[in-house]
C-alpha cells in the first residue's frame, strides 16, 4: 500500500480500506462475510493473494475462502490442514505484533507439511526487504474477548503472499493488516451469530406451524395408517383400556371401533401370550403375539408402543402399532417344519427325532447312583460309562430336576407292570430289491405308504420318524413289555400288505426292534439300543420269510 517512507498515507488508501471493512460488515451470509474477507486483502491491502482459513468444529482449519488466482481458487478451496501443523507454524517465525511472518531461511522445513499452500512464482530478491516467492506472513484472528478486550479462541488465520510493490510490508502495513484481521474475526463473529439467529427463527417458525398443523396431521395419520392403530390409557385404574383405534385395526380384528374401546389389549390377547404382553415395556417396548378376532380365530400381530403426551405437563397415552405378520409366522413356521421334518414322508426327522427323545431324558446327578459302582457300569452295556455330571453343589444339580418325571424302563425279559417309553426300530425288509427292479419313483411310494400306515398305526401323541433311508423310529410313551411287541406285530402286519407302487403291487417286509428309554441314557444310545435288537430280530428270521412274514 505505501513504503515506511512515506510520511503520510494516501487518503485513497484509507478510504479503499474502509471500503472493504465496511464490506465484510454489510454481507448476508457467513460464505459471503467469508469471500469478502479475502477478497478485501487483495482489493484494500495490496496482496496478490489471501486464503482464509476457517476453523471448524473438529479443530482443524479448512481453505474457506481463495482470492486473487481462480486456478488457485479452485484447486486449493475447501482443502483441511490439522490444528497441530497450523499451530506450529503461528509458534515459530517472527512475531510481528498480531502477525507472524516466516522467512523463506527458516520456512523451508515447512515445505513437507500437510497445510494447503499456494505459492507465486518469482525471481529472488535482489536486496533486503524484498519479498521472497517463500516467505509466509499469517493473520491470527481470535474471536473477540471480554469486556477487557482480551482475545478469545482462534477463529481462524488469514495468509497472505507477495504485495503488489514486491517488498515486506512496513510498520503501517503491518498494522493494517492485524487491523483487518481483528475486524474479520468481529464479521465472521458477527456473520455466524446471524446465521444461527435465521437457523433459529426458521427452525421456531417450522416448530409453531409443526405445532399447529400437529393434530391434524396426527389425526389423518392414524385414521389412514394401513397397518392398526391404537391409543390406550397409560396409568391409573384404567391403564391400558383402549381410547381410540382406526380403521385398519377394526378391520384386522374384525370389530367395530366402538366395540373396541370396551377393551384392552390383555384382553383380546392369545391365553398362551399373555406373559408376553406384560413383559413387553410399555415405553418403547415391542412383542409379537396373538390377538383374537371377532370369529373367534386369532391372528398373528407385531406391537410396538410409544408414549405420547396431550401437552407438556398433560396426560400421557400409550400409542401402539398393530401391525399384522400373520403370513411371516406362516412361513416361518413352514420354515421349521421343513427343517425339522422328512421332505419326502412329512415325518419328523432324524435331528426332530433326537431333539424329542433328548427333551424326554435327563443327566441324573451323581449323588443319585453314589456307592453304586456296579449298576452304573452295566446300566448302559458298558462299563466305566462318562456320566458327563457337571459336578456343582448337590443342591444346584437337584434344582435342575425338580420339576422333571423321570423316564424309567421294564426291567428284566418279562412283563412287570413297568409303564416306559418304548423306542421300536423298524427296518424295511426286500425295499432294495423294489427300487433296483422298479426304480426310486416306486421306493418312494412305498416309503410314502409305509410312513402313513405307521402313523395309522400308532396313537395320538406317538412319534413317528423317518431316521433315513429305509429305517424308521417309533416313540410311544406309557408301555410295557407286552404293549410295545404287540405295537410292533400290529405295525409289521401293516407293513406287510401289498403296497400299489407304479402301477403294480409290491410288498416289502419289516424287522422291529425294541428299545427302552430311561434318564441317564443320551438319545443317542437309545437308538443304538433298539437298532441292535432289531438286526437280532432280523437275523434270527430265514431270511425267505422277512418280507412276508
Amino acid at each position: 500500500m505505501e513504503t515506511d517512507s512515506e510520511p503520510y498515507v494516501r487518503l485513497a488508501s484509507l478510504r479503499q480500506l474502509h471500503q472493504v471493512m465496511a464490506d465484510m460488515n454489510t454481507a448476508r451470509s457467513l460464505a459471503d462475510t467469508l469471500q469478502t474477507v479475502a477478497d478485501g486483502v487483495v482489493n484494500g491491502l495490496g496482496y496478490e493473494l489471501a486464503c482464509v482459513n476457517l476453523v471448524r468444529p473438529d479443530g482443524d482449519l479448512v481453505v474457506a475462502a481463495f482470492a486473487g488466482n481462480a486456478a488457485a481458487e479452485a484447486i486449493i478451496t475447501g482443502r483441511v490442514g490439522p490444528r497441530e501443523s497450523w499451530d506450529r507454524r503461528l509458534a515459530m517465525g517472527e512475531q510481528w505484533g498480531g502477525l507472524v511472518f516466516i522467512p523463506h531461511t527458516e520456512g523451508w522445513v515447512l515445505d513437507d507439511d500437510d497445510v494447503p499452500t499456494w505459492y507465486t512464482d518469482g525471481p529472488a530478491p535482489r536486496f533486503e526487504d524484498e519479498w521472497h516467492p517463500s516467505d509466509r506472513l499469517f493473520a491470527p484472528m481470535d474471536a473477540p474477548g471480554g469486556s477487557g478486550g482480551s482475545s478469545g479462541e482462534l477463529l481462524g488465520v488469514i495468509s497472505v503472499d507477495r504485495p503488489r510493490n514486491g517488498r515486506r510490508p512496513g510498520a503501517w502495513g503491518r498494522e493494517a493488516l492485524q487491523m483487518y484481521a481483528f475486524q474479520a474475526a468481529i464479521a465472521i463473529s458477527n456473520a455466524r451469530l446471524r446465521s444461527n439467529m435465521q437457523r433459529a427463527l426458521v427452525r421456531l417458525e417450522r416448530e409453531q406451524q409443526a405445532l399447529r398443523a400437529s393434530e391434524e396431521s396426527f389425526r389423518q395419520a392414524f385414521e389412514y395408517a394401513p397397518s392398526g392403530m391404537a391409543i390406550a390409557e397409560m396409568g391409573g385404574d384404567q391403564h391400558g383400556r383402549i381410547l381410540r383405534t382406526n380403521d385398519a385395526l377394526c378391520r384386522l380384528l374384525g370389530r367395530p371401533a366402538a366395540a373396541m374401546r370396551r377393551y384392552s389389549f390383555s384382553d383380546l390377547v392369545h391365553p398362551e401370550d399373555i406373559g408376553t404382553l406384560l413383559r413387553t415395556s410399555a415405553e418403547g417396548g415391542r412383542a409379537e403375539l396373538r390377538l383374537g378376532r371377532r370369529d373367534g380365530s386369532y391372528v398373528w400381530v407385531s406391537l410396538r408402543n410409544s408414549v405420547v403426551a396431550d401437552a407438556a405437563d398433560g396426560p400421557r397415552f400409550l400409542l401402539t402399532h398393530v401391525e399384522d405378520i400373520e403370513e411371516r409366522k406362516r412361513r416361518e413356521l413352514q420354515l421349521a417344519h421343513r427343517a425339522s421334518h422328512d421332505s419326502l414322508t412329512g415325518l419328523p426327522n432324524s435331528a426332530e427325532l433326537r431333539a424329542r427323545l433328548s427333551a424326554r431324558l435327563c443327566r441324573r446327578p451323581q449323588a443319585e447312583h453314589a456307592g453304586d459302582t456296579e449298576s452304573q457300569d452295566t446300566a448302559y452295556g458298558h462299563p466305566g460309562y462318562d456320566h458327563g455330571f457337571d459336578f456343582r453343589s448337590d443342591t444346584q444339580a437337584y434344582d435342575a430336576y425338580d420339576h422333571h418325571v423321570h423316564t424309567v424302563a421294564p426291567e428284566g425279559d418279562h412283563d412287570d407292570g413297568t409303564k416306559g417309553l418304548a423306542v421300536l426300530f423298524c427296518d424295511l425288509d426286500g425295499f432294495k430289491s423294489i427300487n433296483d427292479r422298479f426304480g426310486h419313483n416306486a421306493g418312494d411310494a412305498v416309503l410314502i405308504e409305509v410312513a402313513r400306515r405307521l402313523s395309522n398305526g400308532v396313537r395320538d401323541g406317538d412319534t413317528v420318524a423317518r431316521l433315513g433311508g429305509d429305517e424308521f423310529v417309533i416313540l410311544a410313551d406309557g408301555l410295557g413289555r407286552a404293549d410295545a411287541q404287540d405295537l410292533a406285530v400290529r405295525l409289521r402286519n401293516e407293513i406287510i400288505q401289498p403296497i400299489r407302487a407304479e402301477g403294480r403291487a409290491v410288498r416289502v417286509g419289516a424287522s422291529f426292534g425294541i428299545g427302552w428309554a430311561h434318564c441317564g441314557m443320551t438319545a443317542d444310545e437309545v437308538l443304538k439300543s433298539a437298532d441292535e435288537r432289531m438286526y437280532v430280530e432280523k437275523r434270527s428270521r430265514p431270511k425267505q420269510h422277512r418280507r412276508a412274514g
